[in-house]
This record gives structure tokens, C-alpha cells and sequence, in this order.
């Protein structure tokens, strides 16, 4: 579908249309760049774009992301990109739905996703994770604050409010324990299913927590998104529990207002390197 005119920001700029059966066409934005490469949460979002639009060729029973996998192969740019997808299954209440991002002849990311309608699931919830004690946003750090002064671009399209004892790294006081968190909202959108998948990509990678600076490239991201998002801020919290061969993983769980787990995620990824190159 073409952008729309009054569309947010975020809408318009991971927004495809159809150019060939299961193909959709896409103009990456340049403004979600981090370091020398797209952020890939924002990739993810064109990609999920691409599956709910091609699923919507089938019906109105799938609109939202259950899981989506995707794998990161070369690092997106700005400009024009080109979505393929392959319809794998189509059920009652679940369609699953392959897809590839390229730019030219290039391979950007691979992904599988399952989707459904979140607004027909069980509302039945028994879990022990338990929601991050944050202070109110209104307490926390924003960048009119002093803190985080060295974020790329890509963070001006939040507002972001990060828990006193947890910006440090932003403060030149790293700490011991590899986690970041933060309240997060898109300036003029409120979260839905398919923005979570921004969300699960949104924060810097959590290695800046221990005083590891730069660009952190992501193997594979996988997000699992739970319900329906409340209206209001979302509240995302990051942790590293394994740092081995050069690559650590990152656990994600997003709440949104009223308190509730929405979304989960991990991802493999690269440890920083200093120069923050593109490889």
C-alpha cells in the first residue's frame, strides 16, 4: 500500500506496495540509521508490513504478528528495497508466511512469521515475570536531562526515559551488570502489534551498559509478541546473560501501560566493535 499523506511517521516509512504477485516494494528511510547501517528492529517493521499485506490478499484474519524469526545478513541502507514473500500455510486461526528483504541483487534479511488476531486469543495469563519497578517517566532521564548526549539520530524519533540507576553508561559510570532499560513512545504514534517489533530493537544494545561502545550488529532477532498494546508509553527492558566468542544475546520484554508483558524477544548479536564498522 502507498504511503498515505497523513500517516505517522513511522506508518509512512515502512510502508510497501505491490509490484508482482507476492512482491512489495519499500523505500528504506534514512533517518533510522545507526552507526552505518539501519536499525534492525526498523527492518523487521517493514518486513512485518510486507507479511500482513500480502496476508490481508487472503483475508482479515491475520492481522497481527504472533513470532516472527528474522536473520540479518547484510546491513540495510537507505533507498529502495524490495520485499518477497512465499504464503507456507494458511489456517484457521494462524498464518505463517516466509519473507526476504533485498536492495538490488543484495540479501538483506530472511524471516519466517506466524500471524493471527491478537484480539481473538485467550486472555488467560499465568506468569512469573515480573514488570520492571520504573520511577514515573516524568522522574526519569531524558536527553533535555543530560543524559544520553551521544545516541545517534535513530533516538530522536522517541521519547525516551531512562531509570536513574540504570544510565549510568550515559553518564561515563558504567556498571557491572549488562541491562538497560527505558520508558519509550513513538512521537506521534501510540504502539500496536506491529510496532513492537521497533520496540524489541529500539534501545542500545545492552553492552553500553558495561562501557561497550559502538555499533553491535545483529545475527538473528526473534520477537514474540503476547497481546494487544494498552495506549500510552511502553516500558522495555534489556538483559545480557551470556557474553562468549565475541557475540552476546539480549532478552527483551516490552509492558506497555496497564502493566502487562506484550512482547518478548532475543537476539544474537556481535560484541561491539570500537570502530563501529560495517562489516
Amino acid at each position: 500500500m502507498p504511503p498515505e499523506t497523513n500517516a505517522a511517521e513511522y506508518d509512512s516509512q515502512i510502508a510497501v506496495h505491490k509490484t508482482a504477485p507476492d512482491t512489495y516494494a519499500a523505500t528504506l528511510d534514512d533517518g533510522w540509521m545507526i552507526a552505518a547501517a539501519l536499525n534492525g528492529g526498523y527492518l523487521l517493521s517493514v518486513l512485518g508490513n510486507a507479511i500482513r499485506t500480502r496476508l490481508a490478499e487472503e483475508g482479515e484474519r491475520w492481522p497481527h504478528p504472533f513470532v516472527i524469526s528474522a536473520y540479518y545478513m547484510t546491513a540495510g541502507a537507505p533507498g529502495p528495497a524490495e520485499v518477497r514473500t512465499q504464503l507456507k500455510r494458511v489456517g484457521g486461526s494462524v498464518a505463517t508466511v516466509a519473507a526476504e528483504l533485498f536492495q538490488g541483487d543484495t540479501l538483506r534479511m530472511t524471516a519466517l512469521a506466524t500471524f493471527g488476531d491478537l484480539a481473538g486469543v485467550a486472555d488467560d495469563i499465568a506468569t512469573t515475570a515480573e514488570e520492571p519497578a520504573f520511577p514515573p517517566p516524568e522522574e526519569c532521564f531524558g536527553r533535555e536531562d543530560g543524559g544520553p548526549g551521544q545516541m545517534p539520530e535513530f533516538f530522536n524519533r522517541f521519547d525516551m526515559r531512562f531509570p536513574a540507576d540504570l544510565v549510568g553508561w550515559a553518564l561515563g559510570q558504567p556498571g557491572e551488570k549488562a541491562e538497560i532499560g527505558a520508558w519509550m513512545r513513538l512521537h506521534d504514534r501510540e504502539p500496536d502489534p506491529l510496532s513492537l517489533l521497533l520496540y524489541a530493537d529500539a534501545l542500545p544494545p545492552v553492552t553500553i551498559a558495561l562501557g561497550k561502545w559502538g555499533w553491535a550488529p545483529t545475527l538473528e532477532l526473534t520477537v514474540h509478541v503476547r497481546a494487544l498494546p494498552a495506549p500510552g508509553w511502553v516500558k522495555v527492558r534489556q538483559v545480557s546473560r551470556n557474553m562468549a566468542g565475541g557475540m552476546f544475546e539480549e532478552d527483551c520484554e516490552i509492558w506497555d501501560s496497564s502493566g502487562r508483558l506484550v512482547a518478548q524477544a532475543r537476539q544474537l548479536a556481535r560484541q561491539p566493535r570500537p570502530d563501529s564498522s560495517v562489516v
